[in-house]
């Protein structure tokens, strides 16, 4: 796209631990470049949190206390609870909201937004809606009509705030929408990979599956960092210790943070049900039949075993 003299306005859509995250970086890095306006906004779902509102603490604290605590956001990051006052004339839109919302905030900021805007969504998770299985760029890319690229990678909010050093992968359609994110989110210890490949990054990130993109960030580090120290792997680990279920523990362990693992499940068995191929992948069903049926978690390896022959056919297919 032809940048235009005036600098880009930047509008971080969602506030939990990721995009607070990234809101502290995109508020570090504006303050150097030139081509980006000063003030950053992000959108926070107001809540109450001791009496006070959560966008009134940001805005005078600079502190997520409730889904980033410990860490201080720049003070030109500005917390806005109405989201079309959010992202009113935003150039550049950043999504990092639980992917069950998707929907409505597209609809929502739809022709609040000008058409030259660029997007780029950190949401981990696909769709499933009556034409099927959607990517969740598809949806922003067909309800709003601007280009989305993907941002994907082995990444875990408390590092990238602590500024450990992360890799990450963005996937975009066009190389200069996906090298301008780049250099919007990047910093000596949040380093990123750009590839033309928007949507391979994205089921990267969504499915665990591959190509040569599976190697970047988005893939097969991505999935190791999801079962080492994930918020799905520490909730799943419970249910095992505890007995208790998924919904008791999410409420217990997350403080308002939302798993996207068993729903991602859900979805992927619908499609799998929908194609009768529920037999040809024993893990996904297994796994399903624990997050949503009751079935012991120590039925999933019996489950494994008594399809070798699928388990090829899974491995060969998906990864």
């Amino acid at each position: 796209m032809a940048l235009s003299a005036a600098p880009l306005k930047v509008c971080v859509v969602g506030s939990g631990n990721w995009g607070s995250a990234v809101a502290k970086i995109i508020g570090n890095n504006v303050k150097k470049l030139q081509k980006f306006a000063s003030t950053v906004k992000m959108w926070v779902f107001e809540e109450n949190i001791n009496g006070r509102k959560l966008t009134d603490i940001i805005n005078h604290e600079h502190e997520n206390v409730k889904y980033l605590p410990g860490y201080k956001l720049p003070d030109n990051v500005v917390a806005i609870p109405n989201l079309k006052e959010a992202v009113q004339d935003a150039d550049l839109l950043v999504f990092v909201i639980p992917h069950q919302f998707i929907h409505k905030v597209c609809d929502e900021i739809t022709g609040r937004v000008p058409r030259k805007a660029l997007g780029i969504t950190l949401i981990k998770g696909i769709d499933e809606g009556p034409e099927g299985l959607k990517l969740i760029s598809d949806i922003i890319r067909e309800k709003m009509g601007i280009d989305i690229s993907v941002l994907m990678g082995a990444n875990i909010a408390s590092e990238v705030a602590a500024e450990k050093f992360c890799e990450t992968t963005i996937g975009c359609r066009i190389l200069e929408n996906g090298l301008l994110f780049k250099e919007l989110l990047q910093t000596p210890n949040f380093r990123i990979t750009v590839v033309d490949d928007a949507d391979t990054v994205e089921l990267c990130g969504a499915l665990k599956v591959s190509t040569a993109t599976f190697l970047e960030s988005c893939g097969v580090a991505d999935l190791i960092t999801t079962c080492y120290g994930g918020r799905n792997r520490r909730v799943a680990e419970a249910v095992v210790k505890t007995g208790k279920s998924i919904e008791e523990l999410e409420k217990e362990m997350l403080n308002g943070q939302k798993l996207q693992g068993p729903q991602t499940s859900a979805e992927v068995h619908r499609i799998l049900k929908q194609k009768g191929m529920l037999d040809k992948f024993p893990l996904f069903t297994a796994v399903y039949q624990i997050c949503y049926e009751g079935r012991p978690v120590r039925e999933i390896i019996s489950c494994l075993q008594s399809h070798p022959e699928h388990n090829a056919g899974e491995h060969s297919t998906w990864h």
